[in-house]
This record gives structure tokens, sequence and C-alpha cells, in this order.
């Protein structure tokens, strides 16, 4: 039998969505209240514009994890044109959802908030300052890039685990020193080294290999996960023959995250694999729960392998009546759009 845990994860930015890998905002327990979604009805019109429309819809959702799934699509699409009303968020009632907002507002650069990520500088939360500060770093005041780096050495596992994660996202070499020296610390938790060792991979220091190989021979399934996404962090030629052996992962998310990592990194040799979810009807036996986990990852994996054979199954996971497989397979839809090159004039 497969290993489950709680995933230690704190926010779900890193981990696609907080469904897929059992994420919980630190914030919460894992019996968070459950909260009703408005009825779902078709939207018309073709894939782009459905997916924006999930997208759109899920920033109002009453859920939080669904709002902070929206921002992460917005994030990483580069949807520029919803973070208007993207950045209503910043005063968002739940942690997590201001914490990727102000994210957002930094990944893409998102100058028309900073009046409003600066003012998260004061917030009750230490983990949305942070927030700010890297969005304001980001933003073109480096000086800001010190908050993060001080926040590595706070006794607050949650806040030093942020930081770690924030000084990856950073991009800054100067970065790994103080990464490397959280690694060294005997009172770091476990949810902050394995953060601090995928921090690395994005930095792209190849001395981190051995400590990611260590993750992705995890008896943990959500540690495998973590390895493959660090892995395709690192982009390596051996970090991709490294993923390559998770296609044969006893579990079928393992395999799915690893077919979308190497699809990310220009290997599509994963299609088997999504493809097998549909063809061979792999989720007939499973319980609702995990079958919409399933649906989670074969939609991002879709998303990134990109292949027609694959894509015409985007359509139907856009009518989806799970709300984080209707935000996945938007992701997928978005990502192609953005890759497709502009029609000639």
């Amino acid at each position: 039998m497969q290993h489950a845990r709680v995933s230690w994860r704190i926010i779900a930015v890193a981990c696609l969505f907080a469904a897929v890998c059992g994420c919980q905002p630190a914030n919460q327990t894992p019996t968070a209240p459950e909260f009703v979604s408005p009825p779902f009805q078709p939207i018309p019109g073709d894939p782009p514009t459905v997916a924006r429309q999930i997208v759109f819809d899920a920033l109002g959702h009453p859920d939080p994890r669904i709002r902070s799934n929206a921002i992460e699509v917005i994030a990483t699409t580069g949807e520029a044109r919803m973070m208007p009303r993207a950045q209503r968020l910043l005063q968002d009632p739940a942690v997590p959802v201001r914490f990727l907002a102000a994210l957002a507002v930094g990944d893409l650069q998102y100058n028309l908030a900073k009046d409003d990520v600066g003012a998260l500088l004061n917030d009750q939360d230490q983990n949305v300052r942070l927030a700010g500060a890297y969005a304001l770093m980001k933003l073109g005041q480096p000086a800001y890039f010190q908050v993060i780096r001080d926040a590595v050495a706070r006794e607050d596992q949650t806040v030093r685990a942020n930081a770690a994660l924030l000084l990856g996202k950073s991009g800054q070499q100067e970065a790994l020193r103080y990464l490397y020296w959280t690694l060294q610390r005997k009172d770091s938790a476990d949810k902050v080294l394995l953060q601090a060792v995928e921090s690395i991979a994005m930095l792209r220091d190849a001395r981190i290999y051995p400590k990611l190989w260590t993750q992705l021979i995890s008896a943990y399934a959500d540690d495998r996960i973590v390895g493959i996404r660090g892995m395709g962090a690192l982009g390596t030629e051996e970090a991709r023959n490294a993923i390559v052996t998770l296609l044969d992962d006893a579990v079928l998310e393992v395999r799915l995250a690893a077919a979308a990592q190497l699809a990310k990194l220009g290997q599509t040799i994963g299609e088997r694999e999504v493809q097998a979810v549909i063809s061979k009807n792999l989720l007939a036996n499973m319980d609702p729960t995990s079958a919409e986990r399933v649906r989670v990852w074969t939609a991002l994996a879709i998303g990134e392998i990109a292949t027609p054979g694959l894509l015409r199954y985007l359509p139907d996971m856009l009518q989806d009546q799970s709300n984080t497989v209707r935000l996945a397979a938007a992701k997928g839809v978005l990502l192609v759009e953005r890759r497709r090159p502009p029609a000639s004039q």
C-alpha cells in the first residue's frame, strides 16, 4: 500500500492546486469547512472564451481554495487582463488568497497594483507581508529582497518555509547562500527543508540533485511529486532522466505529474500515461475524491503535453462538474493559446 500524508505546503502556489496534493494552507486544519458551490451551468463559446469565464467566475467563488486556484492560473498563464479583478483579492479575508494575489502581482509585474501590495507590508499576517515584499521587489524595488532573506531565519516554520519559497522565486543567485544555510539548520522543519531544496533547484544549482533524488524515492507520493517538480526546475539532462523513471510509478497521480513535468522540459513521452486514464477508464473503480484528483492531474498534463490526440479532451473537461477540474482544464487551454504563434497578418 502506498503511503499518504497531508502535504506540508503552506500556500497552493507551489503545488499546482491545493486539491491535487491534499495541500492545506497553514492557518487551516485538515478538516477545513465545506463551501457550497453555485450550481454549474454549461458555458457556451470556444475553449479560450470558456476558459477565461471559468477563471473569472472562480475569482469570486465562496471557497478561498478555489479563489486561490484561480489566481494561480492567472499567474502561470500570464493572463494579465484578469489582474484588475485579481487585484481586489489583495484585501481578501483569507490569508492564502492575499498571499497568492500578491505573488501574482509580482510575477506578472502588474504595476497598477503597486500601492495595494505596498499596503500589505502592514498586513496582520507575516506571510502576507512577505508576499508584499516579494511583489515590490519584482516591481523594481530590489531592497525588499533583504526582507525575504531575513525572514528565512524566523522561528515560525511557516514563515521560514514561505521565505524559502520566495528566495527561490526571486531568481537571485545570492539567495543560494541563505537556502543552503537553512538546509543546515537543525531546527528547520521538514516543510522548510523540502522547500529549500526545491528553491535551490529553481535557482538551477545542480549540487542539489542528490537531495532531489532522495525525494523521488520517498515512500510518500506527495514527496515524489515535490521531487518531480524540483527536478523539472533544475532542468538538467540528468534531472530529466530521473523524472522519466517516475513514469512507471505505482501511483497514477505521480505518473501524471511526471508526464506533465517532462512536457515542460520538451519531452512528450508521458502522453501514453495520460491517454491511458481515458482509454483504459482508470477512474472506474476510484472513489469520487480520488477520481476528481486524477481528473485535475490529467487536465494539467494535457495542457503541458498539448498533442492533438490529447487536446481534444479539454473542451469536455471545461464543462466538468468539479470546480478544480474546470480550472485545471482552463489552465491547459490558456497555456496552449499562450504558446500558439500569432496568426500572420
